[in-house]
């Protein structure tokens, strides 16, 4: 962020010399922890597609397959850039998250515009965590002077917020007015 815009959140870049060891611990735990995320997404995202009928809907999700790709990348050059290498450490949350996700899609009938709906709400909570993980992990980025670091998340929490606004649009425009329609 090497340019405050009016969209951009200003950030303090103050700490004290006590907690700053500390706090550093709790980011590199948490990029740990997105790593292990984005990793398993790469994996179960494929299955989302699958298991979609609309084809607008498979092409986003698709997108964002490649789109999670590259935030792999980018993490990976956030562990080089804190001098550590890329370790993940399992996500509670992003586990929990794509498990619901699968069981939408288990109770859900095959070919129907109501499991795209599923798919959409499952994927836009997923989304959801990934905004605010990278949201805080930005902010802390910068706290701890690490305007690098920084930037390459702030770059990821933007994708994450299209992302999001893609699968709203896919829903608004189309999908739930389908499965509305459903008999």
């Amino acid at each position: 962020m090497k340019k405050e815009t009016g969209t951009e959140p200003k950030f303090s870049t103050k700490t004290s010399p006590e907690a700053e060891p500390a706090l550093l611990e709790l980011f590199k735990d948490s990029i740990m922890d997105i790593y292990w995320a984005e990793n398993h997404l790469v994996k179960n995202l494929p299955k989302m597609i699958e298991a979609a009928t609309s084809d607008k809907l498979k092409s986003t999700i698709t997108d964002h397959l490649e789109q999670t790709k590259g935030h792999v990348s980018r993490l990976e050059q956030v562990f080089s850039l804190l001098g550590e290498e890329p370790i993940a450490k399992k996500c509670d949350a992003m586990e929990g998250l794509t498990k619901e996700g699968e069981g939408i899609v288990e109770s859900t009938e095959q070919g129907t515009a109501t499991r795209d709906v599923g798919i959409i709400l499952a994927s836009q909570k997923v989304e959801h965590y990934e905004i605010a993980t990278y949201g805080g992990l930005t902010q802390l980025a910068k706290t701890l002077g690490l305007d690098d670091v920084a930037d390459l998340l702030y770059q990821t929490l933007t994708e994450e917020k299209t992302a999001d606004e893609l699968l709203t649009d896919v829903a608004e425009n189309d999908i739930n007015y389908q499965a509305a329609n459903e008999a």
